[in-house]
């Protein structure tokens, strides 16, 4: 009986299809390309064959005892990279693969390069940082003011311990006026942070009859590094930048600023502070109201009292030009059939005439009319 082989062959399969060299380049470039472990690398080695052109670009190569590979980092990229290389530094790059098609060669285009012994969470983290901070993330000039007299409050924090009690006893007390919208979120753990950026993203296009929130606070009490790794997240990070409303970040942690506090529009040290820095006291309200209104008070008696200086100034003037003041100085006012007289041509003998003083009135008939000769003067002189 025959025995069965121990091992089997695949038939061989031949091509089908005769390359060129550039269609072959090409393919390689375009399979490297669709490579998402080859666009996103770390690679540790030590340097060597270091060059750096006149424009600031760095040409160099990593190697360990095995191999070698080409890499370059440019000058945008130098500017934000903690160390420069250097022969015979040992250290760690971050960057991608990329294949030029013309002599079918590779090379690690590198973003970063950290020196040997880095952990790489911290690496990946100050990547993270270095393209955030490039992108403008943290700029100062982009943060916007937090409303002084908020209406709704938005809140993304665990439900469990103490955070979301905290604040809203700090706003009971201080601004029972606002009304807290409030969307729980784990705040550590695996997908705490994914969690956290979709609260954001509900709760700043939250709306409720037209209106939505005015601020919202991601916070939580505290912890240690490890427990804060969410707020580290770039996700996070991104969802606080694109919320359309001013972010306050509350993490409880003073010693480290997280990626959430500084895309934050305003960083609390806790919890309670941000409740603190949202909530005017309305004790303290009520009296700058009651202050202003006993300035607004004291501003209108003092407009009515100017007001009514001024018009009896005007009072006066007026008694000064009336008829009754010229009727005082011994003058008279003649009018006949009700029209005040002007000259005594518009008379005539027979008419009844009243006339009067500056007390009481007289009834006369005109006897005689002795009207103005007409005026001769030369009208040029």
């Amino acid at each position: 009986m025959a025995r069965e082989p121990l091992l089997r062959f695949a038939p061989f399969q031949h091509s089908t299809h005769v390359f060129s060299v550039g269609e072959l380049a090409s393919h390689i470039a375009g399979v490297l390309a669709d490579d998402p472990l080859l666009q996103d690398v770390w690679l540790r080695g030590e340097v060597t064959n270091v060059s750096r052109s006149p424009a600031g670009h760095y040409y160099f190569s990593l190697k360990d005892d095995q191999s070698q590979l080409r890499a370059v980092l440019f000058r945008g990229s130098a500017f934000n990279s903690p160390v420069m290389p250097a022969n015979g530094l040992a250290l760690v790059a971050h960057g991608e693969i990329h294949v030029y098609e013309r002599n079918t060669t590779c090379e690690l285009v590198a973003d970063l390069l950290f020196p040997e012994g880095v952990g790489l969470a911290q690496m990946h983290s100050e990547r993270v940082y270095r393209q955030l901070e490039a992108e403008g993330l943290f700029s100062t000039s982009r943060k916007r003011a937090i409303p002084r007299l908020p209406k709704r409050i938005g809140v993304v924090s665990s439900e469990r311990g103490a955070v979301i009690h905290d604040l809203l006893s700090v706003l009971e007390r201080r601004y029972p006026l606002a009304e807290v919208i409030f969307v729980p979120a784990p705040v550590q753990g695996p997908g705490a942070a994914a969690a956290m950026a979709r609260a954001v993203g509900r709760l700043g296009h939250w709306t409720r009859e037209g209106s939505g929130i005015d601020v919202l606070v991601v916070a939580r009490g505290g912890g240690s590094n490890d427990d804060l790794a969410a707020f580290d997240d770039e996700g996070l990070a991104r969802a606080i930048f694109a919320s359309p409303v001013p972010v306050v970040s509350a993490v409880g942690h003073e010693t480290n600023l997280t990626l959430a506090d500084l895309v934050a529009d305003l960083r609390a040290p806790t919890p309670s502070a941000a409740a603190e820095l949202l909530a005017p006291d309305i004790a303290t309200l009520r009296r700058d109201i009651a202050a202003y209104r006993r300035r607004a008070a004291q501003a209108i008696d003092q407009q009515f009292v100017q007001r009514r200086r001024a018009v009896d100034q005007l009072a006066r003037r007026l008694r000064a030009l009336g008829p009754m003041a010229t009727l005082s100085r011994g003058y008279a006012i003649v009018e006949a059939d009700g029209h005040v007289l002007h000259e005594a041509a518009s008379i005539a003998p027979g008419d009844q005439l009243r006339i009067r003083l500056h007390r009481g009135q007289l009834t006369s008939r005109v006897e005689t009319v002795e009207p103005e000769p007409p005026d001769t003067r030369d009208p040029q002189l």
